[in-house]
């Protein structure tokens, strides 16, 4: 074995310096073998990706592209934390959710959740969980000196916050120890319902906290209704930021300073799948209220409190088992991104109520990543990184910029009610949508990869949702949609559409085209049969007819489509095909439709669902 010498040199000591353009011409010969003659700067733009607000993904990022400097935690801008400590080394407040409107069982899920790891809880009363009469009962045994409680009442925050109140009277708990938020968000409730509310009574109970309360905070600041209606991480920032300058002038104009007035408020953000984007989300949206909080006249009280919750639009109905893995790199973002509190929602949050396995997982979701993976022993361990750093800055100068036109419309209150905000997301969600119905933005389980035999996860209802107001969507819903149409045809007819893979030539010419039609035609609930594996002109009549299918695609190299495809196509018309697709592009005699990568699923499974007479 040869002992390499120990010479004091470092590792990289002799390795020659590579210039960005000497990169770039190793691009350019990797994209050339894929057929893209491209040079210089194109080479690079071949290879970044287009986000949402006009923000770009480069493939690589170097000193060059260095962000504004992000600080220190617990200092202005406070782009690294909140506070000095950040998360280490404890970790986030792991708050779980909890929205039955029966008290009994939602006692048993909140102690269960407090004896094993949770640290807070976010209740919905009212019409969003219990009544607001049953909160003594739904909070029976629980230590309200140790674990923080967030009210998510709605329109009923007044009455759940004076039931809460009375609660810590009637415990003996001092009024110092107390922690949380009282979740009066009159804008975000309008958000949702479309209804209007008094902010008088937010008001007063934000001056009842700030003169006896010390760690409880009177109101939220929620972003989830234009995150769930569809809006980018901009819209979201934007609007959450509009939100928040409201009420801080409804809260100086009451006689609250500014550093109080900050202080009352609790701020709620969406935490994807997409992981980057999430971190910087959250930085970018601590940078902008720090500025809000500067203009005030107070830097110093711009720390804001974060609260990050997994997204409810990534959540799929279809395989929902996936739904744990992308919650894990939600959480994995919001902890990184420096959230005070992360709340995990359960894999069957879609579905309805979760059960008592979904609970545990969710709330495993964040011990597994604090202790095991140890997350919250560095803080801001994004920092310093090129892209997360002008990911940051990017994302917070977009969402200034739609603050800024939300400002220019009358602020938050008007802009909602002129159907200004709405609009603006809309818009967004229509572009998103075309992605997700091209399968550019794929969904695992749903769009690609589905499977059909699955055993169907069924949950007790969960109270209705507030409607009136902005809409609610979902990553799913346009196949979802699909999906249920088969299910549909399945119990009336007793089996689902199917469509014949008409194979040609060896596995090697034909297998990456049937597994694309087979994960096309299943995302819409059609069968495929692939049975038998090869046909040509001479059997795929027989074929055709043995697998009791209507339709038909055929799929294989462009070299044997050249040969073979006309007459197989003829073929399978003759043997009384209603319709035949091909896997791939080009013309041929007898074929009706070319299906391929890019091509909207949604509308050819729609139609092909309507040719056979699924309703």
């Amino acid at each position: 074995m040869t002992v390499l010498p120990d010479d004091g040199l470092s590792l990289a000591a002799e390795f020659p310096d590579a210039t960005h353009e000497q990169w770039q011409r190793l691009v350019e010969g990797v994209l050339r073998k894929s057929g893209k003659d491209v040079s210089g700067t194109a080479a690079e733009e071949a290879l970044s990706t287009a986000l949402e607000d006009g923000l770009i993904t480069r493939p690589l990022y170097t000193s060059r592209d260095a962000a504004p400097a992000a600080g220190h935690p617990g200092f202005a801008p406070f782009v690294r934390g909140g506070t000095p400590g950040g998360s280490a080394p404890a970790g986030w407040d792991v708050r779980q959710r909890h929205a039955s409107a029966d008290p009994v069982r939602t006692n048993e899920a909140v102690l269960a959740d407090l004896e094993n790891g949770v640290t807070s809880l976010w209740l919905g009363v009212g019409a969003n969980g219990v009544p607001v009469s049953a909160l003594p009962r739904a909070l029976d045994g629980v230590y309200l000196d140790l674990a923080a409680v967030a009210l998510d009442a709605g329109a009923e925050f007044a009455p759940a916050a004076r039931a809460l109140f009375a609660l810590y009277e009637a415990a003996g708990v001092t009024k110092d120890s107390v922690r949380g938020t009282l979740g009066a968000d009159v804008l975000g409730h309008e958000a949702r319902s479309g209804e209007a509310l008094d902010a008088a009574d937010a008001v007063e109970l934000a001056r009842v906290c700030a003169r006896e309360y010390p760690g409880l905070r009177a109101l939220a600041v929620d972003a989830l209704p234009y995150h769930e209606a569809g809006g980018s991480a901009a819209q979201e920032l934007g609007a959450s930021l509009a939100t928040g300058v409201a009420y801080l002038r409804g809260l100086t104009a009451a006689g609250l300073s500014v550093p109080e007035a900050c202080a009352q408020l609790e701020f709620r953000y969406a935490a994807t799948a997409d992981q980057f984007l999430t971190i910087a989300k959250l930085r970018a949206a601590r940078r902008l209220w720090a500025r809000v909080a500067e203009v005030c006249g107070s830097a110093a009280a711009g720390a804001q409190r974060q609260h990050a919750v997994t997204s409810p639009v990534m959540m799929t109905r279809r395989d929902p088992w996936v739904n744990m893995l992308r919650t894990t790199v939600a959480c994995l973002g919001a902890g990184v991104g420096g959230a005070d509190a992360v709340t995990v929602l359960p894999f069957d949050h879609s579905l309805g109520l979760p059960d008592a396995f979904a609970r545990r997982i969710a709330r495993n979701t964040s011990t597994i990543l604090i202790d095991e993976s140890h997350l919250a022993r560095v803080i801001d361990p994004a920092g310093g990184s090129w892209y997360v750093e002008r990911l940051t800055d990017e994302l917070a100068q977009a969402a200034w910029a739609f603050f800024q036109e939300i400002e220019g419309a009358g602020g938050q209150a008007a802009a909602l009610r002129s159907g200004m905000v709405g609009d603006r997301l809309a818009a967004t969600w229509a572009a998103r949508s075309e992605k997700l119905a091209r399968r550019r933005e794929p969904i695992t389980g749903v769009s690609e990869f589905p499977h059909l035999d699955e055993w169907p996860v069924e949950r007790e209802a969960a109270p209705a949702a507030p409607a009136g107001g902005l809409p609610r969507v979902r990553r799913d819903e346009a196949y979802e949609a699909l999906r249920a149409r088969s299910d549909a045809h399945l119990v009336s007819a007793g089996a689902r559409p199917k469509v014949f893979l008409a194979a040609l030539g060896p596995a090697a010419a034909h297998t990456a085209r049937a597994g694309f039609a087979a994960n096309l035609f299943q995302a819409g609930g059609i069968e495929t049969v692939h049975e038998p594996v090869t046909v040509d002109a001479a059997t795929a009549a027989d074929a055709f007819l043995a697998s009791g299918a209507r339709m038909a695609v055929i799929c294989s190299s462009d070299a044997l489509y050249a040969e073979q495809a006309a007459a197989v196509a003829g073929a399978l018309k003759d043997a009384g095909a209603e319709h035949v697709f091909l896997a791939g592009r080009g013309e041929y005699d007898g074929v009706d439709t070319c299906v391929h990568a890019g091509c909207d699923a949604v509308a050819v499974l729609s139609s092909t669902l309507d040719r056979m007479g699924v309703a």
